[in-house]
């Protein structure tokens, strides 16, 4: 993620804002007026303050917002990190804190947010059945294994610190908003054979040429769908590893690191995306717009569908105790505007999901819905919401379909229950 010098995002978007020093996870239609808000506005000096990624803070966001909305918003960019730190020392610093569900264990324990209300959400109803009580967007979908999104997502009560079974209070700790499937990048053209399994990034063929996401709490899970995709081992649960797992999973990776084996361990979006257009790296842990950015400087390079399913996550809002009175109503217009379907179709356009994806298809032209839900080919020219060619007529979204993707997940991004020896045992990775 790149952040310029007054806090936002630049259009430069990552979909992260990456895990950039871990050591504080460890430590755990544009424009267009909304009608139906359910508060009534006068002329009044009110400002809705948010913090969070860098996908879902950025200038051409914030002025979509605040065209629609009758008081103004701020949004400022952090990465993960920044964004738990504030939470948990200066939660009164923002009015909404956007973090990673993957978060939740860290953040909600705290005391410092109060839950959502989910019959005062106009738009709750909309929201995808994996924020709910079965934790899939489809009956037929995987779970996936770690923290799925609706374990962490209810509470008893307002001012509960604990967690739920999923649906049975009307009591959210987080307003999901985003979410994706991750997977691995690869050059076709350098590679000249079919990829369709995780086991290849461990591949001896591609010995040197390799790479990996330098963060353990993505790395490793991607580093455990190929030892696990190659017989190597059987979790248990990949998103929840116990001593013995991780001990297994970070051996296997210095012993990889010690043969040559990864050509970078990159901890930036720019990082991963040089590293494939100059064919340093032709198979690595990727991130769907680092791909999209290495096409479009005329390299092939695709977002792998993988047999064993998707790595995936999920974004949210947490609201500060502070946040009361006419403030608050402003917040909940503000989430009630993020769900209605225009920040939807502009999310949708650089290849994410809102959660109500129904209301993002009232402001996405057929076509378009067509490519980035469908998995149809392009019958127009694909732009991005920043006005960059993406794709050309004919092309296929990697992966296909938004039930192929969002329907196969594997994994969920995790902070696991063993968090501390993890991060302990990757920094041994990190300095082999």
């Amino acid at each position: 993620m790149s952040n310029n010098t007054n806090g936002k995002a630049t259009t430069d978007v990552s979909r992260r804002g990456v895990l950039k020093g871990t050591a504080a996870v460890a430590g755990l239609a544009a424009g267009s007026a909304i009608g139906g808000f359910p508060t009534i506005w006068a002329q009044e000096d009110i400002t809705v303050r948010t913090v969070g990624m860098s996908v879902s803070n950025m200038p051409q966001l914030e002025d979509m917002a605040n065209e629609a909305l009758p008081f103004k918003v701020v949004q400022t960019a952090a990465q993960i990190p920044d964004i738990i730190g504030r939470g948990l020392n200066q939660p009164k610093g923002a009015d909404l804190f956007e973090p990673p569900f993957m978060t939740m264990k860290v953040m909600w324990p705290s005391g410092n947010f109060q839950a959502w209300d989910t019959t005062k959400l106009p738009e709750w109803d909309a929201v995808v059945d994996l924020y709910k009580e079965s934790g899939k967007i489809w009956p037929d979908a995987w779970y996936g294994d770690g923290q799925n999104p609706s374990s962490v997502g209810y509470t008893s009560g307002p001012d509960a610190k604990d967690f739920v079974k999923p649906g049975s209070t009307k009591w959210i700790t987080n307003h999901p908003v985003l979410h994706n499937a991750d997977t691995l990048g690869i050059r076709p053209d350098v590679i000249g054979r079919p990829i369709d399994s995780w086991k290849e990034i461990i591949n001896s063929e591609f010995s040197g040429r390799a790479g990996l996401v330098a963060f353990p709490q993505i790395g490793l899970m991607d580093a455990a769908m190929a030892f696990q995709a190659n017989g190597e081992i059987e979790y248990g649960d990949k998103g929840n590893m116990t001593r013995e797992e991780i001990d297994f999973s970070i051996d296997r990776l210095i012993q990889l690191k010690n043969d040559g084996h990864w050509r970078s361990l990159w901890s930036t979006f720019n990082d991963s995306v040089q590293l494939m257009v100059s064919g340093e790296v032709v198979i690595q842990s990727m991130w769907s717009p680092a791909v999209t950015a290495v096409r479009e400087q005329g390299v092939p390079c695709i977002y792998q569908d993988l047999v064993e399913g998707y790595r995936s996550w999920s974004l949210g809002h947490c609201l500060p105790k502070h946040v009361e009175g006419k403030k608050l109503g402003a917040v909940y217009d503000y989430v009630t505007w993020y769900h209605s379907g225009t920040a939807g179709a502009f999310f949708a356009r650089q290849g994410y999901y809102v959660v109500t994806w129904q209301n993002t298809k009232k402001y996405l032209p057929g076509p378009e819905w067509d490519f980035w839900f469908e998995g149809k080919p392009a019958t127009v020219d694909i732009y991005s919401p920043f006005g960059k060619l993406m794709e050309k007529v004919g092309a296929v979204r990697d992966g296909g379909s938004y039930k192929n993707r969002m329907g196969r997940i594997a994994v969920w991004n995790s902070v696991m229950d063993e968090n501390e020896y993890l991060t302990d045992r990757w920094n041994e990775f990190m300095a082999a």
